[in-house]
């Protein structure tokens, strides 16, 4: 069932709506995502309302999403999907983003962090995506690895970039 949460933390409220398509059992409460959510929106100065969709999936899903939308045929740990409003139409509406459970525990353990700084992280990786940052081209990435890792460090989350 899915969980919709509404926060005033930013200027303007921000909704944030989950959905599991794995069993609820050791993913985060849907407080930590929306503590993550708000700290990205913030720290990326979105102060105007903001509508996502967040759905946990499993590496099935996942696969899928990733095979459908990037032609890739595995199972990533976030994909995000910006929404595309017509030409004068203004919502709050800012996309969905996809997290693969399996993934997430996996990269974790390999990379031996604390499963809740890797969920945090792919949170907020998620969401920058959605405000329009990007990792291909270099600079990008060095600009939206600097974002995060100020973001997740006002989240007492250590900098995930580092080894």
């Amino acid at each position: 069932m899915p969980a919709h949460v509404r926060t005033s933390a930013l200027p303007s409220p921000a909704i944030v709506h989950l959905s599991y398509g794995v069993p609820r059992a050791g993913i985060p409460s849907p407080a930590s995502f929306r503590r993550w959510v708000e700290a990205a929106l913030a720290g990326a100065r979105r102060r105007r309302a903001s509508e996502l969709s967040i759905r946990i999936v499993g590496t099935r899903e996942g696969r899928t999403l990733n095979r459908t939308y990037r032609d890739k045929d595995y199972a990533t740990n976030v994909l995000s999907f910006p929404v595309e409003l017509p030409p004068g139409v203004r919502l709050p509406l800012l996309g969905d983003i996809a997290i693969c459970a399996p993934v997430v525990r996996r990269e974790a353990a390999e990379q031996g962090k604390p499963l809740a700084y890797h969920w945090a992280h792919m949170t907020v990786h998620g969401v920058l995506h959605l405000l329009g940052y990007d990792h291909i081209v270099e600079a990008e990435a060095v600009q939206m690895e600097a974002l995060e890792t100020r973001i997740l460090k006002g989240l007492g989350v250590p900098d995930p970039y580092q080894s």
